[in-house]
């Protein structure tokens, strides 16, 4: 029997045209996560680079710093020369008090002082004394404070710089992951893109398979029909009016059995079988006729099978044999091992044993080539063979010719839907 997957059983059960609500909900989320993962990586990463930036000022300047050195310098130097009105002095000296009272222009006072021996207050206390000894030392620190200005300004610089190699290098693997993400979803999408494209190529094939199986088992019955109602036309007695609508009542019993559309898959495919128990003997007798001969155990061999099933095997197993030779067909039963056994055996010139295997492969032709058919009828009855948990085999016959031997396993459980 072929294979199927749960997928194929799904499509098979489902319409094609309906998603489950959980599938688009997935695809859906799948479609969002490179912006989420985008988002988050960049919230992580970049939030603390911000807060050391925010934390670091928005590019102070140390302006206010060299300007307290000039004012303080430029006090003193009013001080020490003469020629400097007082009230020039005084209005030097209010500006450089100003400014020492106002410490809110010193931005980063704390990280300036913490750098050096300059301090804010030290300067304001030593301007209020006054003094040219107060004043030079006041003149040194207002410049000791501006260098150190200007010292936390270069560290800062390179703080600035390395934040913002740090962001880039964010920025460039958060482009990475979310580049290499998308591609994998690419990748994935293309994936279940073939993937449905082969199960549809797997379903479809399947249908052509059961539609060409069910052509191939509709011909006899068919076949069968238009003869017994061409032979009715010519029937003189009773007796050859009851043997052919016996005929064609078959005929149209064997049609409905194969050509059930809601079941091709059960038929042909997957094979799900109607079994009960059944006299393989009157199986056998049947076909008998014409060419074909049968020969049968003298006791009933009553077998739990798919009569419909092994009608169709014994039909294609002889319908094969009488393609490929112009003498009998002999059809045997035995019992081997407690196991019912069907053989049918042709005088034909044989099947050489290197491509016994491939003439069970569906449209594998004979070995003349020749003769009319489409090669499906032996990968049929090793499905039905199998299905009735047994198997069917070539071999060369005794004398010239092929057997076929079909052996059926041990009974399956009888379906009480018959």
């Amino acid at each position: 029997m072929s294979a199927r997957t749960p997928e194929d059983a799904a499509l098979s059960a489902a319409p094609a045209h309906r998603v489950p609500l959980w599938v688009r909900a997935r695809e859906g989320l799948l479609a969002l996560l490179p912006t989420v993962i985008t988002a988050v990586l960049l919230l992580l990463a970049l939030q603390p680079a911000y807060l050391s930036l925010l934390d670091r000022g928005d590019g102070w300047s140390i302006y206010s710093y060299h300007g307290l050195a000039k004012d303080v310098l430029q006090y003193r130097a009013a001080r020490l020369d003469p020629a400097v009105a007082r009230e020039e002095r005084e209005e030097i000296r209010d500006q450089v008090r100003s400014s020492l009272l106002n410490p809110a222009q010193f931005e980063h006072l704390a990280e300036v002082e913490a750098l050096g021996d300059a301090r804010l207050s030290r300067i304001r206390v030593l301007v209020e004394e006054g003094n040219p000894q107060a004043l030079a030392e006041a003149g040194r620190q207002a410049v000791q404070l501006s260098a150190q200005a200007e010292d936390l300004s270069n560290q800062l610089g390179k703080d600035y710089a390395q934040e913002f190699r740090r962001l880039r290098q964010v920025l460039l693997g958060t482009a990475l992951v979310t580049g290499l993400l998308s591609m994998a979803l690419i990748v994935r999408a293309l994936r279940l893109w073939r993937s449905e494209r082969e199960r549809r190529a797997r379903r479809e094939a399947r249908q052509r398979e059961a539609l060409s199986l069910a052509s191939h088992e509709l011909r006899r019955p068919l076949q069968s029909l238009l003869l017994a109602s061409d032979l009715l036309r010519q029937a003189e007695t009773p007796e050859q009016l009851q043997r052919l609508l016996g005929m064609i009542e078959e005929s149209a019993r064997q049609l409905a059995s194969r050509a059930d559309l809601t079941r091709l898959d059960d038929l042909y495919l997957d094979v799900t079988l109607r079994v009960a128990p059944s006299d393989l003997r009157l199986m056998v007798q049947r076909v008998a006729g014409g060419r074909v001969t049968a020969q049968v155990p003298e006791e009933p061999v009553v077998w739990s099978v798919d009569p419909d099933r092994v009608a169709q095997m014994l039909e294609n197993l002889i319908e094969n044999a009488l393609k490929y030779t112009s003498g009998p067909v002999e059809v045997a039963l035995a019992v081997e091992d407690g196991q019912p056994e069907i053989t049918v055996r042709d005088h034909g010139p044989g099947i050489p044993a290197e491509r016994r295997a491939q003439m069970f492969l569906p449209y594998e032709r004979g070995p003349l080539g020749v003769a009319p058919g489409q090669g499906l009828g032996l990968s049929l009855v090793r499905r039905y063979a199998r299905a009735h948990g047994g198997d069917v085999t070539l071999e060369d016959a005794p004398g010239g010719g092929t057997l076929a031997r079909v052996r059926l396993g041990e009974p399956p459980l009888v379906d009480e839907r018959r």
